[in-house]
């Protein structure tokens, strides 16, 4: 065989074997891409709502993450909110384009995209339990658990709605702290029609108009109280408690039917002293400052839970409706995706001075059931005494209906309950039955 031939395919077997041992040592090292980055580097989207505290918050968050996360980048987007928040999400998911996780997300929403297969179920993240427990959400995150046992948005904050009273009325009628039960509210407006014929309890158009979200902050509110908290609805049924809807029926029936409640549009009625009492959040003091800042805490006006049925066990907590949003992450996301979104929401939400940081910046009060005890928070709250009840009472509010038609849910109770009782079209029992045959349908 001629030599030159022998050398050339020599060469040619030990460069194969080379060119191979390269790539199977590429392939065991996990050899990094031409482009520099490593296989464990990931670009992660967050939608913040469309309010700038929100942004400034995510934002900071993100940069404070990601100069300790050389290999995350975290890109923050104020959500699109044309025609809503809500169906901008459905539309990007619809098309592709969502992003790896969001805030702004209430249970009734979160129901839809349960339904949709769109989101993860957090509580199978790894160290769920362990970020619940440090956040202190232990009491408060049951009322997330959805009807198949798993628990998909991580709350962010929790307005526990309240009742306000005008102080300053209530002494005048001999009174020096509301009224806590039904009769008591009965009484109070019996002395109140005596001395200020104008005058009402409760003043709220609202309760006429169908609305379907103004059903939290009337009808939801009265009822978690009175009914401690349980679900209208619960997967496919009706899980209501039954009498305590009643009640709650027959509480407005009653004040409508002793004119101690105006249905008429009045301008801030309860700000001007035509009513005494208006269910509020916190969002309500700031306008009250810049307006009504005649309006002081224990001197013209007190906070209250909701007043409950007379046979309400003496001493029990008290529930009352939250309006409370937080956040998902979505399935359409990739896993390794999914994984440093989680990682970055636990780093979020493992540090009380995040949340002191989101309670100073969106002034929305953060989802602990020790806001109002841990001393993280005690220099701002004292600023801010009128946020320390909404803070004590985070652990008894209640989150909005998990079913994912709850839109419909609520409009059919204006139209079947809450309007017709309170026009006294008709008794509450009776209008009870007909919501519940009127929504059956809607639950599948």
């Amino acid at each position: 065989m001629d030599r030159s031939a022998t050398k050339l395919r020599t060469m040619i077997r030990c460069g194969l074997l080379v060119l191979t041992t390269s790539i199977l040592l590429a392939a065991c090292s996990g050899g990094a891409p031409a482009t520099g980055m490593t296989n464990s580097s990931q670009s992660i989207t967050f939608w913040a709502a469309p309010n700038p505290p929100q942004q400034a918050f995510w934002s900071g968050m993100a940069k404070q993450y990601m100069a300790q996360h050389a290999d995350i980048k975290i890109t923050v987007r104020a959500m699109p909110e044309s025609p809503s928040s809500e169906a901008a999400i459905q539309a990007a998911l619809a098309g592709g384009t969502g992003p790896t996780a969001s805030e702004n997300i209430f249970t009734g929403f979160s129901g839809q995209l349960i339904n949709d297969q769109a989101i993860l179920p957090l509580d199978q993240m790894p160290g769920w339990g362990d970020l619940i427990t440090a956040r202190h959400m232990n009491q408060s995150i049951t009322s997330w658990k959805y009807s198949d046992g798993h628990t998909y948005v991580l709350p962010i904050y929790t307005n526990a709605i309240l009742l306000a009273w005008r102080l300053d009325l209530l002494k005048q009628l001999g009174y020096d702290k509301p009224p806590q039960t039904y009769s008591q509210v009965m009484d109070l407006g019996t002395k109140l029609k005596q001395k200020f014929p104008d005058k009402f309890i409760w003043a709220r158009g609202e309760l006429t108009q169908n609305t379907w979200w103004q059903r939290w902050f009337d009808f939801f509110t009265l009822y978690d109280a009175a009914s401690n908290g349980q679900g209208l609805t619960s997967g496919n049924k009706v899980s209501a408690d039954d009498q305590s809807a009643i009640n709650t029926l027959s509480f407005m029936r009653d004040l409508a039917q002793k004119k101690q409640l105006l249905t008429q549009t009045a301008v801030d009625p309860f700000e001007t002293g035509t009513s005494v009492m208006s269910i509020i959040g916190p969002w309500q003091f700031t306008y009250w400052q810049q307006k009504y800042p005649q309006l002081k805490l224990n001197k013209t006006y007190v906070l209250a839970p909701p007043p409950v049925p007379d046979s309400y066990p003496a001493g029990q907590a008290i529930k009352t409706f939250a309006d409370a949003k937080g956040i998902v992450i979505y399935k359409q996301a990739s896993a390794a995706q999914q994984q440093a979104m989680w990682q970055f929401v636990k780093w979020v939400f493992s540090n009380p001075a995040h949340d002191l940081q989101w309670l100073q910046t969106t002034g929305l009060p953060s989802a602990r059931d020790d806001l109002s005890a841990n001393t993280v928070f005690k220099a701002y709250l004292d600023q801010h005494p009128e946020l320390a009840s909404f803070a004590q009472n985070i652990p008894n509010a209640v989150p909005p209906l998990t079913a994912p038609k709850y839109t419909d849910i609520q409009v059919a109770l204006g139209d079947d309950a809450v309007i017709p009782v309170v026009k006294g079209q008709i008794a509450p029992d009776k209008a009870w039955e007909n919501w519940k045959k009127a929504v059956q349908p809607l639950l599948g």
